[in-house]
Order: structure tokens, then sequence, then C-alpha cells
């Protein structure tokens, strides 16, 4: 006899034995919700929400030496920040490598929201350049901090007063026109390169390590100019023991408006402007990313924040973490093209 389609079927014994286990016995369900709690409480604590952050102190690697720009930017603003934060952030220094050993540091950190890291825009530069003990793609932007830009200060014992007459000056002196920098790599040297490759003008590059060696030689006539803030040299333009000829932001420095930028000197296009910002570890949770962002946003409009910097050659500005990942990238290709046409290294 067949069954009729609407019949009822019998029940395979194995489901009927399965249907009487959940449904008579609390002791699965006990277990399921035990092991559901336990991966929750070992997965890591900061995957675990950011409703709390901060409750302990924040770190801020500078990788550079006590006193550098990128120093003097971090804890003007992190002293306002950690206030906003209600939370104490400490500003720790490791310096080394053109900034690859504090970089590294934190790029190895655990991305719980409690280790930032301070850059310059050498950030964008040093992967065309060195080895690496850490990927790109190990920090994510978070704001930028600040804009440095460049004046272009030349030696009194060099017979120029203008952009035009220092390049027409090294054009007659062939591999006699030299200037210096912090160090290969960094802005002042891309500046240089830049400057070099545009003009056609041989340019001899000599790195120091230290502001104050520069200014030592600059003033003596041995080298012949420097890219640099307006904080060591500036004083001494004022004193007429030097000269300063050009910037190289796109607009001139309110407090010296007789200084063209090298744009008006001559070089349409020529604007770069060195940067300050904050990164932070991949896999950061982007709710604590972005709150910085935010509170970044509000601490470069602070007026002591802004007269603090602004005295020293630094503009307060922040940005979008989106925004400041679109500058690394854009940096990071132009200062690209510098190096290749220059067959820079960093031996």
């Amino acid at each position: 006899m067949s069954h009729s389609l609407l019949a009822p079927r019998p029940v395979p014994k194995i489901v009927g034995q399965i249907e009487h286990f959940f449904s008579s016995s609390s002791l699965v369900w006990s277990v399921l919700l035990l092991l559901v709690a336990l991966s929750v409480g070992c997965a890591p604590a900061y995957a675990q929400g950011t409703a709390n952050w901060p409750n302990k102190p924040i770190k801020v690697i500078v990788p550079y030496p006590p006193g550098a720009a990128t120093d003097t930017i971090t804890r003007i603003m992190m002293e306002k920040l950690g206030q906003r934060l209600a939370q104490t952030i400490i500003v720790e220094n490791k310096g080394g490598a053109n900034s690859a050993v504090g970089t590294a540091f934190v790029a190895r950190a655990e991305p719980d929201g409690y280790t930032f890291l301070s850059v310059l825009a050498a950030y964008a530069v040093n992967p065309h350049l060195h080895k690496m003990a850490y990927q790109p793609e190990d920090l994510i932007p978070v704001s930028k901090l600040a804009d440095l830009p460049n004046f272009l200060f030349v030696s009194n014992r060099v017979p120029a007063n203008t952009l035009e007459e220092l390049l027409e000056y090294g054009r007659r002196n062939p591999g006699k026109l030299n200037y210096a920098s912090s160090g290969t790599g960094s802005s002042a040297h891309m500046l240089g390169a830049s400057l070099s490759q545009r003009s056609s003008v041989p340019l001899q590059h000599i790195p120091y390590k230290g502001s104050a060696l520069v200014l030592t030689d600059i003033l003596s006539g041995e080298v012949a100019f420097v890219f640099s803030s307006m904080v060591v040299f500036m004083p001494h333009v004022k004193e007429g023991r030097l000269k300063a000829i050009a910037i190289s932001s796109p607009q001139r420095w309110s407090t010296e408006p007789n200084i063209p930028t090298m744009e008006e000197a001559g070089f349409p296009g020529f604007n770069m402007v060195s940067w300050a910002g904050m990164m932070a570890p991949k896999g950061t949770p982007r709710a604590i990313v972005e709150r910085v962002a935010r509170e970044i946003a509000v601490v470069v409009q602070d007026p002591e924040v802004r007269e603090r910097l602004m005295k020293g050659g630094l503009v307060p500005e922040s940005s979008s973490p989106e925004e400041f990942a679109a500058l690394i990238a854009r940096d990071s290709a132009m200062y690209g093209e510098i190096i290749r046409a220059g067959k820079i290294s960093a031996d």
C-alpha cells in the first residue's frame, strides 16, 4: 500500500535520539555557552570594544633624538591631547637609523590603542633608500600634526642674494656649490636634490648629524646653503650673518613677507613642504584611530598650541586618516622619482 504524500512519515531513529538529547539535557547548551564565553575571553582586549579607552597611559614614540622638530611638535601637541583624553601621554624618544629603530618598535607593538608613532616626511622616503625592519603596511595613518616649511638659507660667503644668482654661481663654478642636510633621505636632502635636477646645476650634498654642526659650517662658508626650518638659522639672518632667499611652501611666511616662495623665485610647481604626523600599529581599532584624529583636529586650533608652534616655523595642521594616507602615498611617489633620477642611495 502506498503512503499519501500528506501522511506523516516515520521519524528515523537517529533523528529522534538527537531531538531527545537536546530537549532533555541542558548540559549541551551549558557547554556551548561556556565555549563561546571562553573564545571571547581569550580574544585580545582591544578586540572586545573601545568604550573604556583610554584607561591607562598612552605612549607616543618619537623616532628621533630629543630636541628635534618632531620631538618639539609631539610634546607640545600631546600635552593638549592628553588633557582632552583625560589620560597621561608619555612621549618617548627612540632614535637611530634615520628613524627606523623607533618606527620598527611601534610596527611590532600591540595594536591596542596605547602605542602611537610620530613621524616626519622622511617616513615616506625611507622605503626607497633602506631595507627596513618593518613593512609600510605594518602601520596605519592617524592624522597629520603639522606642516614644516623649509627656508633656503645661504652663507654670506656665497655671492648670491636670489635663487637665480645662487644657481648662476653654481653654473660658473661647477662642483663647488654644496648644500647641507640632516642626513641622506631627509627633507633638506630631497629639496636640494630636486633643485639640482630641476635647474640642471650640479649640487654637492653633504649630510650632517645635527643642525649645530651645519650652522657652524654655513657661517664659516664651508657649506654654501641649506634648506631648513626657521628655528636655528633665522636668528642669524636677523643678525646679518646669513641670508634667507626663498621658502619651499606655496605661500610666504607671515612674519617674513619679504622672502619669496620657490615658485616666485623662478620654479613653478616647486612646492615641497615637509610634515609631521601620527601613525598607529596596523590593527588598532578604527574607533580609536578616528577618536584620536578628531581630538587632534581640536588640538591644532588651540591658541596656545598654534602660538608655540608658529614661533618655531611650524604650522599646526590636522587631517583625517584617509587624507593623511593620501599625502603619504603622494609624497612617497614624489620622493621615489627624485631618488631614482638622482641615483641616490643610502651608502
